[in-house]
């Protein structure tokens, strides 16, 4: 009995020396995470973002990799906070939750409190403050909203102005800002300048999914001209009727994933010919679609809202619209593909294999070259 006793006591202590380099060895890691994203290193290997970078090399969820990105990033300003973590006085869940609302002036009597209750219980004092800044709405302004919207610059431009009570606002605030947060930043767009750029973006795929459910199908034929060396050449341009001009690879995005009528012309303005209609996948298609691929099938990526179907043999080279030549794509690595020369090709037996730029094979996971 005496030896049992023994042994329990000294894999208890192995277990609490283990958490102590444990949780050393995440405050580590959390602080490296933090240095990553900010040399933007998920940039070249084609991530939406930071936390979509960690799930690819880590096999984590995206919630868990959010949640670490911004704990690591309030450690830098916490050094009680990161002091117990590193000790293994408090674990990675509390440390999470805690640094969610902690202050520097505040932190060593919350990091005291925190040894003492459970991680749910800091995650609760978490979820009402941040509840403690939401607006009530008022009487006066429900009745003064409005909204207005003008082309400007010859049709080029559309300028949007707005007024809404403080609780509309914030869900119109939270829907753009949660969307925005979903629709990548593609790689040359990444500067936190361009936040609005991100909103523009989301208040136009939200506009989107409602014209989706439109049951007018004419509403979506693009109808673009170009001359044939806009199919050969990404140099050259095309024009869409009654809209911009646009380059070889946009041309050649629009061409895989929308309901499109391609006419080609001579130098001269004259029609060269007429190019088959090329019309989204059927719905039927596209449920089968989503239910064999799931997610973007780009590796890590678990991207299910705005995806579309990618022609693994271009529709502008002859590829057909069916699933064998299909696969689930978000539009951040549709994008990816059309504009920023990444490759993608799919064997004899399904397997996708994603070429980066510079022809290499991208790979994912803790076990990556």
């Amino acid at each position: 009995m005496a030896t049992d006793l023994r042994s329990t006591e000294v894999l208890t202590a192995r277990v609490r020396r283990l958490h102590r380099d444990i949780s050393r060895l995440q405050r580590e890691l959390l602080d490296t995470l933090t240095q990553l994203e900010d040399a933007e290193a998920w940039i070249e290997e084609g991530a939406r973002d930071m936390a979509h970078w960690t799930t690819m090399q880590l096999g984590i969820s995206r919630w868990k990799a959010e949640r670490w990105q911004t704990s690591g990033r309030a450690l830098q300003t916490l050094p009680a906070t990161a002091d117990a973590f590193e000790r293994g006085d408090l674990g990675i869940d509390k440390v999470v939750e805690l640094t969610r609302f902690a202050e520097f002036d505040d932190e060593d009597a919350l990091v005291r409190w925190a040894r003492g209750v459970s991680s749910g219980a800091i995650r609760r004092i978490g979820d009402l403050r941040a509840r403690e800044n939401i607006q009530e709405e008022t009487v006066t302004a429900e009745r003064d909203r409005w909204l207005e919207y003008r082309y400007a610059d010859g049709g080029r431009r559309f300028r949007l102005d707005a007024e809404l009570p403080g609780a509309a606002g914030a869900v119109v605030a939270r829907a753009l800002d949660r969307l925005g947060d979903q629709i990548p930043v593609m790689p040359d767009e990444a500067s936190e300048r361009l936040v609005g750029a991100r909103r523009a973006d989301a208040l136009v795929a939200l506009c989107s999914v409602q014209l989706a459910d439109d049951a007018d199908q004419d509403r979506a034929t693009v109808v673009v001209h170009a001359e044939l060396d806009a199919l050969l050449d990404r140099d050259t341009n095309a024009l869409i009727e009654n809209g911009p001009v646009i380059g070889g690879t946009t041309l050649d995005r629009l061409l895989c994933n929308a309901r499109m009528q391609l006419v080609v012309e001579h130098p001269d303005g004259t029609v060269q010919g007429i190019g088959r209609l090329m019309r989204e996948p059927a719905p039927w298609m596209m449920r089968q679609l989503r239910h064999r691929d799931g997610t973007c099938r780009f590796p890590g990526c678990d991207a299910r809202r705005f995806t579309q179907a990618h022609h693994v043999e271009w529709w502008s080279r002859g590829g057909q619209t069916d699933l064998e030549n299909l696969v689930l794509v978000c539009a951040f690595h549709h994008r990816l593909v059309h504009e920023h020369s990444w490759g993608l090709t799919r064997d004899d037996d399904g397997e996708l294999t994603w070429i980066r730029p510079e022809g290499l094979r991208s790979r994912a996971g803790p076990d990556a070259a």
